[in-house]
This record gives C-alpha cells, sequence and structure tokens, in this order.
C-alpha cells in the first residue's frame, strides 16, 4: 500500500520540487548527449549490438527521467536498452517471467524483501567485483548489507525517498508565534504553543498505519541508536527490549495529548493518507503532518506553495542520533550478462547517479554524488542530510520486515501501532504484542 502511494506522488514531485527550484520542469526525454553533458567523455563502445532490459515500476515522469539516464549509458557504450514497466505488484510480474526462463536483464526492486526472496529461490545473479568496487566507493557498508543475501552482494540502492521530514503550513507557526524545533523537548514544546493557539498541532494520519510505522522508526533510529535499529529490524533483538520502551514513551507525548491531534486519537485513527495532508494545507485545520518527501505533491495538490505556506523541518532528535530513515528500490540482476552487469556498475557510480540528481524527483543515497547537481533547493536540503547522516542512515525498518509483520493493513506492527494511539498508556502490553507478532513473523 505505501509503496503504490510513494510511486504516485513522487510522480508528482518530480513537478512540484523542480517548480520549487525555478527549474524547468519538463519531463520529455532529451538527447542522450544533453542528459550526460556533465559527465566524463563516453568511453569506447564496447556493448555495441548488445541489448538490456531494465523492469521498473515507474512510469509517467519517473520513467521518462530514468530513461534520460538509459540514454546516457547507451551513448556511452553502445548498448541499446529497453524499459519494461512491471506495474504496482513488481514481484507479480517477475514470477512468471523467473518461472518460465526469460525473466529481464535487470530488474529494480521496491523493497529489500525481495531480494531476500530471489536469493533464495537462486534467481539472482551475484554482482562482478566491477559492480561491488563502485558499491565500496559509493555507499556505506550498510547499504551493501541490504542488497546482499547469505553473503553474496546481489544488489545496488540506486533511488531514495526520505522519511525523517515533518511539514508544518506556515500561517499556523507564524498565527501560534513558533519556530521549527531542532529537538524533540522542542517539539513537544512547540506542540503546545500551536495547541494553546486554537490550532491542533498534527494531523496524524492513523488510518494508514505505515505512516505509524515511520513514525515509530524516526523515533526509534534516534533513541536506540543505528546499531540497536539494525538488530531489531532483524528480530535479534525482542520489542519487549527497554529500547522500545523509550521510543514508544516519547511518541506517546505527542500521541497522549488529546488536544494534540486533530479530533483526537479517534479522529487520528480514521484520517489516512493523503487525507492528512489536506487537512493541513488544504482546509487550514491543522499545523503539522509527519511524513516523508512525498507529501510535497499532496501539499501543492491542496493549493499551498512549496517553501512559502508548505515547509517542512528535519525530524527531530528524541536522542543522540540525528534520525535519517529512507525508503527506495534496488537493482539486480536476473541474468548473466555483460551488458547488465555494465548498467549495474553505471548506475553505482558517481557518474550515473549525477546525471539522474540533475532530474526533478530524484533523491541519490550515492554518498559521493554532490548536492550541487539537484535542480531544486528542497532536494538539495535533503541530498544533504543523506551524506551528512553518513553512517547512520537507516532502511525503512517496516519494508525489511516479513509482511505479515511490516506491511499488512489490520495485522502485525501496523495494527498494534494504531492500537498504541488509541491507549498510548499501556506500553508494556503494546510491546508484549507486537513480540508475539514478531515471533510468528521470523520462525
Amino acid at each position: 500500500m505505501r509503496k503504490s502511494i510513494a510511486m504516485v506522488t513522487m510522480s508528482g514531485l518530480a513537478l512540484a520540487l523542480a517548480a520549487c527550484g525555478g527549474q524547468a520542469a519538463s519531463t520529455e526525454p532529451t538527447a542522450s548527449g544533453s542528459a550526460s553533458a556533465s559527465a566524463p567523455a563516453p568511453a569506447a563502445k564496447t556493448l555495441d549490438g548488445v541489448t538490456i532490459e531494465v523492469a521498473a515500476k515507474w512510469t509517467g515522469p519517473e520513467q521518462a527521467n530514468f530513461q534520460q539516464v538509459l540514454k546516457a549509458f547507451e551513448a556511452k557504450t553502445g548498448a541499446k536498452v529497453t524499459y519494461a514497466s512491471t506495474g504496482e505488484d513488481t514481484g507479480a510480474y517477475l514470477g512468471p517471467r523467473i518461472q518460465g526462463g526469460n525473466p529481464p536483464d535487470i530488474a529494480i526492486l521496491p523493497q529489500p524483501g525481495l531480494v531476500q526472496q530471489y536469493a533464495k529461490e537462486k534467481a539472482l545473479k551475484p554482482l562482478t567485483p566491477e559492480v561491488q568496487k563502485q558499491i565500496d566507493d559509493n555507499y556505506t557498508p550498510y547499504w551493501k548489507e541490504l542488497g546482499s543475501a547469505d553473503g553474496q552482494v546481489y544488489g545496488v540502492l540506486v533511488k531514495a525517498a526520505h522519511k525523517s521530514l515533518i511539514w508544518y503550513r506556515d500561517q499556523a507557526f507564524q498565527d501560534a508565534g513558533a519556530q521549527p524545533p531542532t529537538n524533540w523537548d522542542e517539539l513537544v514544546k512547540t506542540a503546545q504553543t500551536v495547541a494553546d493557539s486554537g490550532t491542533p498541532p498534527f494531523s496524524l494520519c492513523g488510518a494508514s498505519g505505515w505512516t505509524l510505522t515511520d513514525l515509530f522508526e524516526n523515533v526509534y533510529l534516534s533513541t536506540a541508536g543505528p546499531e540497536n535499529y539494525t538488530k531489531l529490524s532483524k528480530h535479534e533483538i525482542p520489542w519487549t527490549d527497554a529500547t522500545v520502551t523509550t521510543a514508544l514513551e516519547k511518541i506517546g507525548q505527542l500521541v497522549g495529548k488529546k488536544e494534540f491531534l486533530l479530533g483526537g486519537a479517534s479522529g487520528a485513527l480514521q484520517t489516512d493518507f493523503p487525507t492528512c495532508v489536506t487537512q493541513v494545507y488544504g482546509q487550514d485545520k491543522s499545523a503539522m503532518v509527519i511524513e516523508a518527501d512525498f507529501v510535497a505533491t499532496s501539499a501543492e495538490q491542496s493549493g499551498a506553495k512549496l517553501g512559502e505556506e508548505a515547509k517542512y523541518f528535519a525530524f527531530p532528535k528524541a536522542g543522540d542520533t540525528e534520525p535519517v530513515v529512507l525508503g527506495g528500490d534496488i537493482a539486480v540482476a536476473l541474468k548473466d550478462s555483460k551488458g547488465g552487469m555494465a548498467l549495474l556498475e553505471f548506475l553505482a557510480s558517481k557518474e550515473g547517479g549525477e546525471i539522474w540528481a540533475k532530474l526533478p524527483g530524484y533523491l541519490s543515497p550515492n554518498r559521493n554524488v554532490s548536492p550541487d547537481n539537484y535542480p531544486a533547493e528542497l532536494t538539495k536540503k535533503l541530498a544533504q542530510t543523506i551524506i551528512s547522516a553518513g553512517e547512520a542512515v537507516r532502511y525503512d525498518m517496516s519494508d525489511l520486515a516479513p509482511s505479515a509483520f511490516g506491511g499488512t493493513e489490520g495485522k502485525g506492527e501496523w495494527k498494534l501501532l494504531q492500537d498504541f494511539v488509541r491507549n498510548p498508556s499501556d506500553v508494556k502490553s503494546i510491546q508484549s504484542k507486537l513480540e508475539d507478532e514478531a515471533k510468528k513473523a521470523w520462525k
């Protein structure tokens, strides 16, 4: 559910962020020469006559922009690249093709769980030393591990979504005399200041359980630190651990105050995404919404101008770590092909990342892609937070979990965090139930 929302809204974000940055928002593919104008001179065309098929779920502006990157690769190597859209359910598209012995050369997967699944099915090809060198040069070790299974490296994260943001309505802050907070205690005080002015501080997207997992992940990463985050994401520590208690108690400081939530807990749990965004910007009923970079699209659709009425601040530190949680897409090889590995090497490189970064609606997890490459001020700032976070950046925890626990409406973590919003006073009971569900999912 969350994936389809993210992909649809990122298509609009391509236009929204470009407009905010004062850049043209055209999504028409350009000639390969213009797409790679700032890249190094093309090498000898070693892949003349080679055809490579790439499958991904992107459509519209996202697809058009990715095809500009592919054109740059074609110009550099002489290869021909064809693109196939998988639709929203990447697994449903790839499954029959893998079983039929006719997979695409490269697939771009919307979540790491598919890397593990396809590795177990022996459907993936280990990355060559050349591709792994690009990963070692340009990514932190965490991202290499994310694309690995049973000691083999199979994938590279090529596109990111930034989930550590809180968006606010500037007029609501001005009316309350509030300033964007820089830490958790300030966030609680700011919420109280806004509430005292007569405006509910938060429009919580509680009916969409995945938004509550995003909230938990940011607080947990900040309070427990990246090492514990990784352990919890693998269920190597239990959900009854004291670190989980701390994070839930912090969240309780926001959701436990009726005046902090538009409509109280009951209203929050009946509000989905993107209705929560519309309540902040289109209807002016609330001041803040806690969600990712793709809020920008819904804010614009509600009539708010980015950078003026619709602003954001980094998710405040609730502990010792500045939280930066990403979602994103992982490219893998399904065939042993020289062309496919060459394309993965290109996508993992600084050169490939810089070409893509110059197009709207894209964020790179590549630490060597300078923020100066991005066309909009918002994306420049988001990219810098990824670089600045360094080894502490983490991937969306619920997307790393078995879907029965971290990705199913009305079940597992989604349901239990909704129960917590309904009654945040009973932290220990929620933890026990989370652990019971986790045991079932990881057995």
